[in-house]
């Protein structure tokens, strides 16, 4: 009897994208192991749209903007078992795929995160990063949390939580990481590192946003919604 290889499939979010989206769709499609890639973009007037096409024929457009709603309308569209949901700014290995397949392989798994890593950064980056890195995958088991830049899940588990909260507007995936870990599993995959770009830590500033992340987690962790009522986009 054949088993059927799980298939995986990235969902990623755009709006007004045209400096990043390339990139990133471009490195998608080095991966060596095929996966459906996902565009949902939320009303970009740029060339977000145009370039996506050019690597995918699944681009969606939608009315309302949020990144929920682009990631929970992306996971509808989606073929694949396994949803990877990531930003424009991010880069991957090109064998992750293998590594969340092989993740996955345990029936107990809905879902996973994985190092964050900056691109181009400048030494206390890095440093942030790494003990950053460190308390989440020390965490994990008590307290999973999840960042938007790598966050796969089981696609029946998703479908069972209702996805993702569209009411928040920011800590989503935190709080998506929290209701999947009463279904099973939700594991930190040590071996695999995805790369953001800096340029929200850039713009805002580095303590400027790590407090407004402290403070957005505890609000959620103590009301389950958080502080900030918006997330501002950094193009």
């Amino acid at each position: 009897m054949l088993v059927k290889t799980p298939t995986v499939s990235v969902i990623i979010p755009t709006l007004q994208e045209e400096n990043y989206i390339e990139r990133t769709l471009s490195n998608l499609q080095k991966t060596s192991t095929p996966l459906e890639v996902i565009v949902v973009d939320g009303g970009s007037s740029d060339r977000t749209v145009e370039i996506a096409r050019r690597f995918t024929e699944k681009v969606y457009s939608i009315r309302e903007r949020g990144i929920s709603r682009g990631r929970n309308y992306g996971s509808r569209q989606a073929s694949g078992d396994i949803l990877v949901f990531t930003d424009t700014d991010v880069t991957f290995p090109l064998d992750f795929v293998e590594k969340v397949l092989k993740t996955f392989e345990e029936p107990k798994v809905v879902g996973a995160t994985s190092n964050v890593m900056p691109s181009q950064s400048r030494l206390g980056e890095r440093a942030f990063f790494c003990f950053y890195n460190m308390l989440i995958r020390t965490t994990a088991k008590l307290r999973p949390h999840a960042r938007g830049e790598f966050l796969a899940v089981r696609k029946s588990a998703f479908t069972h939580v209702n996805g993702f909260d569209e009411s928040i507007p920011c800590m989503e995936d935190h709080e998506l990481a929290n209701r999947l870990s009463k279904l099973g599993k939700f594991v930190f995959i040590s071996d695999l590192t995805v790369h953001e770009s800096m340029r929200r830590f850039r713009r805002l500033g580095f303590i400027r946003l790590v407090g407004t992340w402290l403070m957005d987690y505890v609000s959620v962790m103590l009301r389950r919604k958080p502080v900030s009522s918006v997330w501002q986009p950094i193009r």
